[in-house]
């Protein structure tokens, strides 16, 4: 492998700098990406707050009244008074396919992705046109075999691919797919083997397949009893992700090639391979991220900032800006390691998963897809044996999130007695805004002023809380069922008054205005 000169190693430097200025302005003070609190005098109802530990609910004025009502109800407990005001200036923007979920590759060989499996299809479709990211540890386990008769672990065939194609299809989703590069340590797979792979997924997908990844959390790959162990760097993987990207694209000119699918170190992985591939060679970046388990002891530790989130999506816009193209977050869970039982499960995942999404998007990101399936206790979705069992709260709050539709994403100042309160608005096309405000104060209810930079005509609200039967999550006092069956309760009507409105965001709660 040829040393690169010295002009190379300046701009490696450069970036690295501009990586490192990031996320220090991120923890010093996170400007765009979190909404700013400032104090405001709390207002105290008169009504009975709810005995310690229970779920906030609504007080009705008789038990005749249905579970939902046209116009939004007082809810039980102290309300605080709070105002958020919507500003013209553009943050980023809510693409297509923007909220996703992320299945290990080791999925295909399984009866789960095929146009067939109705449920599955179903609950991908409530979610709109989202992206499917296959890909996960078990890439590098998993070799192409063009003459396979499918689900057979460890092996790819055309019948697996055939499966993902006609369940994409049936969804309207598309796919990041991931192909082997770490079984190149022993000889397991090669860069024709995956150059014939992408070879016939790029046919069978067509449109539908948005991106390549090569290899998967390839900085790890020089750790102990991992590929290339004890012999292994940065300029090494990207003269090996070359040789496969080249290969690539001389079966398939037009692949979507990204990468690299790092799960860490962004300012000394994922930075310096976008200076070294430019957007001559790449797509987008991708990048995976997990709260390290150290700092979650609880589920409540869910809704504290993730500051060292939000310094590296600083750090991947920076990246991505400094070659002319995109990045996504491809596989992001509440924790690291798969998850923590009665944390990343609990209902503030929900909560979570709201703030990931609508946060990356602030963040410049094209999109993010959370770990889903078997091995992630968070999995938004919990499958056996290919069949949707069970729908978790982190589903729930994708669903809200994927609800405030494509546009430009606004700038939003908060105010609301310095509680625990986040905030996001997007602009469509048709001028109509979207408003999601994220209460996670246990115990304290807003009464919310919203502001909007234009007047409206109407306004509409749907809040996703939590179940006191169930102790997951329901948006507008409804359930998704495991066959994605979801009738959503009709939305609260909201008084308007020219560019102001009124509305309440119960505590723990998410809620979505929709403005015309």
């Amino acid at each position: 492998m040829s040393v690169k000169g010295a002009g190379w190693m300046s701009r490696r430097q450069m970036l690295r700098g501009f990586g490192a200025i990031a996320g220090s302005s991120v923890l010093t003070g996170c400007g765009s990406l979190a909404v700013r609190m400032v104090a405001a005098a709390p207002v105290t109802k008169p009504v009975a707050a709810p005995a310690s530990g229970a779920v906030p609910v609504y007080s009705t004025p008789s038990s005749t009244v249905s579970m939902v009502e046209s116009t939004q109800p007082v809810p039980v407990g102290a309300v605080v008074a709070a105002s958020m005001v919507v500003s013209t200036e553009a943050l980023g923007s809510v693409g297509t396919g923007f909220a996703g979920l992320a299945y290990e590759k080791s999925a295909l060989a399984g009866p789960m992705f095929s146009a067939s499996n109705s449920g599955l299809v179903a609950l991908f479709k409530l979610m709109g046109a989202g992206v499917l990211c296959v890909g996960g540890s078990s890439v590098d386990e998993s070799v192409w075999v063009a003459e396979g008769k499918g689900q057979v672990q460890g092996q790819i065939a055309p019948a697996d691919v055939d499966g993902l194609a006609g369940f994409l299809k049936a969804t309207g989703w598309s796919c990041v797919y991931g192909v082997n590069l770490g079984g190149s340590a022993s000889g397991a797979t090669t860069a024709a083997l995956a150059a014939a792979e992408v070879g016939y997924v790029a046919q069978r997908l067509g449109a539908l397949l948005v991106g390549v990844e090569i290899g998967n959390a390839c900085e790890r790959y020089g750790d102990a009893e991992s590929y290339y162990a004890g012999r292994w760097s940065v300029e090494q993987f990207e003269a090996l992700w070359k040789q496969y990207r080249d290969a690539i694209v001389v079966v398939t000119p037009n692949a979507p090639v990204v990468g690299p699918a790092a799960a860490s170190d962004v300012d000394g992985w994922t930075i310096p391979f976008a200076e070294y591939v430019t957007a001559a060679g790449v797509g987008g970046l991708t990048q995976q991220y997990a709260r390290s388990a150290a700092t979650v002891g609880s589920a409540k530790d869910l809704l504290v900032e993730d500051s060292a989130f939000a310094a590296e999506l600083l750090q991947l816009k920076y990246g991505a800006q400094s070659v002319g193209v995109p990045y996504r977050m491809t596989r992001c869970g509440a924790v690291d390691g798969g998850g923590v039982e009665g944390v990343s499960d609990a209902y503030e995942s929900a909560l979570w998963a709201v703030d990931a999404a609508l946060g990356a998007a602030q963040g410049g990101a094209s999109g993010l897809s959370v770990a889903s399936g078997a091995g992630e206790i968070g999995t938004p979705l919990v499958d056996a044996g290919g069949t949707v069992s069970g729908v978790q709260p982190s589903f729930y709050g994708l669903l809200l999130a994927s609800k405030v539709g494509q546009g430009t994403m606004l700038s939003a100042q908060m105010s609301a007695g310095g509680l625990n309160v986040s905030g996001y608005a997007v602009q469509g096309a048709d001028g109509g805004v979207s408003v999601v405000v994220v209460n996670k104060d246990a115990t304290q209810n807003l009464q919310l002023s919203l502001s909007l930079p234009a007047s409206a005509s109407a306004g509409t609200l749907v809040a996703m809380t939590q179940s006191a039967a169930s102790g997951s999550a329901m948006i507008q006092g409804r359930a998704v069922g495991t066959d994605g069956m979801f009738y959503e309760g009709e939305p609260y009507t909201l008084e308007v008054n020219g560019a102001e409105i009124s509305c309440y965001v119960p505590a723990l709660s998410a809620v979505l205005l929709r403005v015309a």
